[in-house]
């Protein structure tokens, strides 16, 4: 009966920790150049920039727009506009990740276009 109870109880265990684990993807598409007439050549295309908070108990990190705007700075730091260039099909991904309800991480992800108006 003991070992049996102990079984149960080291089952119990493993489901809740396993359970507590959890991660999820949210996003948005927002287009900042207006492409709809053929007057526009890109330049470089799937530029990505990366950021990311950790927060234990809630506490620490930054908040949403500072995570995005690092993860811009981050992507524009290999290629700075010039002069007629713009960014376009602008995504911003989220990835939201969880350990035990402790400690949380985000990570954003920015992925553009840059185009070049004639």
């Amino acid at each position: 009966m003991k070992k049996l109870l102990l079984r149960i109880s080291l089952m119990m265990c493993i489901s809740v920790l396993f359970s507590s684990c959890a991660a999820g993807l949210t996003g948005y598409m927002n287009n900042s150049a207006s492409l709809s007439s053929n007057n526009y050549s890109y330049v470089k295309r799937d530029l990505q920039g990366k950021s990311q908070a950790t927060y234990v108990l809630g506490i620490g990190g930054m908040n949403r727009e500072a995570i995005v705007d690092e993860a811009k700075q981050n992507m524009l730091e290999n290629h700075t506009l010039q002069d007629a260039q713009t960014l376009a099909n602008t995504t911003v991904n989220f990835k939201y990740s969880s350990f035990l309800g402790i400690i949380s991480t985000t990570k954003c992800y920015v992925t553009a276009d840059i185009v070049e108006f004639k």
